[in-house]
């Protein structure tokens, strides 16, 4: 569309060329990649919500899956996610510093703000790999999973609290002979035996009678599991065939197996993404260091750095949102 102002000259606002409305080539080729991979989160949010409705019943809750913090072993649900998201968007707000100090040609500023982004991507990143770290190994005390796949923990019918398999599994020298590879069951590919066998739980079991199960279906409520009676819990634990510390993309401890494979794939691509930022936001952070945009006259690519920077946190947040809140 063609425009005319009021001096009389004629001006082409759609015009395209090499730089349709005065962006550059490259802040534009940055904006299409950013939009083609806010198409590939989204599918991926939309399967993950889809595949929750679908398991709704034995879907875990996140409040009770991601309850540690390093060095502390209470019941904190969900500081710890949250503090690296108070990280992540901490670096976002340093990056638009940085990138506004670069427009005002300020290098020793840019340096600053860039190293802050720097850092904060680096605690994130050690963040989620302490949080994969847990993820896998299990810190809840594990499960029971039956022969149906159902994964079964454990209450006090006294109290009401969950109860780890080693406080009331009947320990049996005998039973913790390390198995070959090809006699394991599903350790077979990691090579190690769980802390307790089936037999020393369902023994213990039988020797505890204040000892419940809880299913991994959700009650009424919506906000906790199902508890059996003790003779309903019986009759469940004849099913038992493996135990489950832990999660990986077999089987889960926390409930039902998708929710592992989603956590896995979504936060390890976003995690990737984080990754492959800080890697970026480097080598511009010693070229800006080296005085490379000083000579150049401008700071565009710290401004392009950016905005995949912000991208990244923006996505976190949706993740944040609907995998870990919702």
């Amino acid at each position: 569309m063609d425009t005319t102002i009021a001096t009389g000259t004629e001006e082409n606002v759609w015009g395209g060329g090499n730089r349709p409305l005065g962006a550059s080539y490259g802040k534009l080729m940055m904006w299409f990649f950013l939009l083609s991979d806010a198409l590939t989160f989204s599918g991926f949010l939309v399967s993950y919500g889809f595949a929750r409705f679908k398991f709704i019943d034995s879907w875990p809750i996140a409040d009770e899956v991601f309850t540690h913090i390093p060095f502390f072993h209470g019941e904190y649900p969900m500081y710890y996610v949250a503090f690296m998201t108070f990280i992540l968007i901490m670096s976002s707000v340093t990056m638009v510093l940085a990138v506004d100090a670069g427009h005002k040609m300020k290098q020793n500023k840019v340096i600053w703000y860039m190293f802050f982004t720097i850092v904060g991507g680096l605690i994130f990143l050690g963040s989620q790999a302490w949080e994969w770290s847990t993820f896998i190994k299990g810190e809840s005390g594990g499960a029971i999973e039956t022969k149906g796949g159902r994964i079964l923990h454990f209450v006090d019918s006294n109290t009401g609290e969950r109860i780890a398999l080693g406080d009331f599994a009947k320990h049996s020298p005998s039973e913790r002979i390390r198995l070959q590879r090809n006699e394991g069951t599903w350790f077979q590919s990691e090579g190690y035996l769980p802390s307790v066998s089936v037999k020393e739980v369902v023994d213990g079991f039988n020797a505890t009678p204040n000892v419940v199960v809880r299913t991994e279906t959700t009650d009424e409520t919506g906000k906790g599991k199902v508890v059996l009676s003790r003779d309903e819990s019986i009759k469940t634990m004849k099913g038992a065939k493996y135990v489950v510390e832990g999660a990986n993309l077999v089987h889960n401890e926390y409930g039902h197996r998708m929710f592992a494979d989603f956590f896995f794939f979504i936060t390890g691509f976003h995690g990737f993404h984080v990754f492959t930022g800080v890697l970026i936001n480097m080598i511009i952070f010693f070229n800006v260091v080296l005085g490379t945009y000083e000579r150049r006259g401008h700071y565009e690519m710290v401004e392009k750095v950016g905005l995949y920077w912000h991208f990244v946190d923006l996505v976190w947040v949706f993740v944040f949102t609907f995998f870990y809140l919702v």
